[in-house]
Parts: structure tokens; C-alpha cells; sequence
């Protein structure tokens, strides 16, 4: 383990230099819509510091990624939603065009929009795997188009193809913009043995994953903003990532919603953990 806690992973320079890393974690601090527990704006710092006490061997996949390279890049913060866009879909953008594979943590589930943004116009067939406790598809939520609760509508203009996990709570003025074979609600997985190769089998080939921390039951993850009971467990979640990691290419991805809690380190941790294993299961040899 490393204490160093500038950097995602606590790394030495050697691994996390920009021009020789692979991947780039990009904190966005924004928590300017979420509409309940505030504070998701220090989920990145949070997710930073509980990276540096990991062990960095996983077990699973006999991998230490973190030799692929991991750049922490300076935060994006933001005075309202459309200069926090701006500056992320940017700051994405060149990243992109230097071949990095980008991690956008957030920060509430809205900061996606300008990653997102970035990603779509640089893969054509691109698809959105959204795990989530909420549909987040209002068209618009208190006078903003860009609130955390349209998140995936604007998505959903984007990109053609959205496929939704773990969806447990939603608004009736949701319901048309869902198309019936691209949510898996969590009432029908939980007893569905075969409900991740339905869930794969509606993705193109270049996927990107957004991953609202909400989308764990709360005994798991109580740390987020919007907790819903009934959601999915650590082994749920990494095998449906561990899977379209196998079968699909993953180019990018976000992890979104953590409201660190004082004396509560176990979610920060969780959120840290599940970065890597991603990573993990994409740069697997």
C-alpha cells in the first residue's frame, strides 16, 4: 500500500505520469442539482484518498493495472452546470485525442454530460450502460434540462443506445422515454439467472458505463445522496462489468453520487475499489 494521496492509487511518479499512463482519472466537482443529501461535490477527493490505502495486486484477474499508467488530472469544479460541461467536455476531449481511456468521477450523476459529449463524438457506435437506482429521465427537473434527474435523457440524445440496471425508482413522466427491452428493473434480476447476457446482448460493441454509486443497496453503499432500498450487491455489480469487459470493449466509464460520510469510510473505499477492479477487468492479458 501507498499513503500518498495526490493521485488516484496513491502512485509514484513512474505510474502516474501523463505522457506514460494509459488512463486518466478526471475529478468533477459538482454538486450544484441533486435535490436531497448534499455533498457528492467531495466524492472525488474522498474516492482519491481511500485509493491510496488499496492493495494494488487484484486477486481476481492476477493483475496490477496500475503499470498500465494512472494520471490524476487537475479537477474540474465549475459555477454552474453549462461551465462545468464546457470544461469537462474539453478537458475529455484532448484526452481522447491522446488515446487515453478517461474516468470521470463525480460529483453528482450530472458531470457526464460533457464526458459524454466528448466520447460520442469520437466512437460512432457508441452504447450507454447506465447502473442506477433512478431512470433519470425527466426531461427536465426545477427549471434545468441539466439536472441530475434528466441525466439520461440527455444521454438518450446522444447516444441511440442507453440500456439502464438496477432502475428501482422513477417518476410516471418517465415512463415513455423507456423502451422496454433496455431496462432491467432490480425487482427482475434478482431471481433472473440469465438477466446479464440480456442486458449485454443489447450493447454494441464500444460501451461506455456510468455508474451512479446509488445503484448498491444502501447496506452496501449508504454514502450517496438518493439512497433507494433493494438495489444490487459488490458481486452483482463486477459481474456484469466482468462480463461485458469479456465480450465487449469498454472505453470509457464514470463513477458519480458518493456523498462521503464523517466516520463512514467503508463507501469511499467501495467506490475506490470499484474503479480499479474495472480497470482490472479492461486491461486484463
Amino acid at each position: 500500500m501507498n499513503n500518498t494521496k495526490q493521485n488516484f492509487g496513491g502512485l509514484e511518479k513512474k505510474y502516474s505520469d501523463y505522457h506514460n499512463s494509459k488512463i486518466v482519472i478526471l475529478p468533477i466537482l459538482f454538486d450544484r442539482t441533486s435535490t436531497w443529501g448534499k455533498g457528492a461535490d467531495k466524492g472525488p477527493t474522498a474516492i482519491l484518498e481511500a485509493s491510496a490505502n488499496m492493495e494494488l495486486y487484484d486477486i481476481e484477474t492476477k493483475n496490477e493495472v496500475y503499470k498500465q499508467g494512472i494520471f490524476t488530472a487537475s479537477p474540474i469544479k465549475g459555477k454552474n452546470s453549462e461551465q462545468m460541461i464546457s470544461q469537462s467536455y474539453l478537458a475529455v476531449k484532448k484526452f481522447l485525442n491522446d488515446n487515453k481511456l478517461v474516468v470521470s468521477l463525480g460529483g453528482e450523476h450530472s458531470i457526464i454530460n460533457g464526458p459524454l459529449q466528448a466520447y460520442a463524438e469520437k466512437f460512432s457506435d457508441l452504447s450507454v450502460l447506465h447502473l442506477d437506482a433512478h431512470s433519470d429521465r425527466r426531461d427536465s427537473y426545477e427549471d434545468s434540462k441539466f439536472s441530475h434527474a434528466c441525466v439520461m435523457a440527455r444521454a438518450q440524445e446522444m447516444v441511440k443506445n442507453v440500456v439502464s440496471v438496477g432502475v428501482r425508482s422513477l417518476d410516471v413522466c418517465e415512463l415513455p422515454a423507456l423502451k422496454k427491452n433496455k431496462v432491467f428493473y432490480a425487482k427482475d434480476i434478482v431471481q433472473n439467472a440469465g438477466w446479464i447476457k440480456n442486458a449485454i446482448k443489447q450493447l454494441s460493441d464500444q460501451v461506455y458505463v456510468t455508474i451512479d454509486l446509488d445503484v448498491f443497496d444502501p447496506a452496501f453503499l449508504p454514502a450517496t445522496g438518493t439512497p433507494e432500498p433493494g438495489g444490487l450487491d459488490w458481486y452483482m455489480v463486477l459481474k456484469l462489468i466482468k462480463e461485458i469487459s469479456q465480450t465487449k470493449k469498454i472505453v470509457g466509464f464514470d463513477v458519480v453520487e458518493l456523498a462521503p460520510m464523517p466516520n463512514q469510510k467503508s463507501s469511499d473505499f467501495l467506490a475506490a475499489k470499484l474503479i480499479y477492479k474495472t480497470l482490472s477487468y479492461i486491461y486484463k492479458k
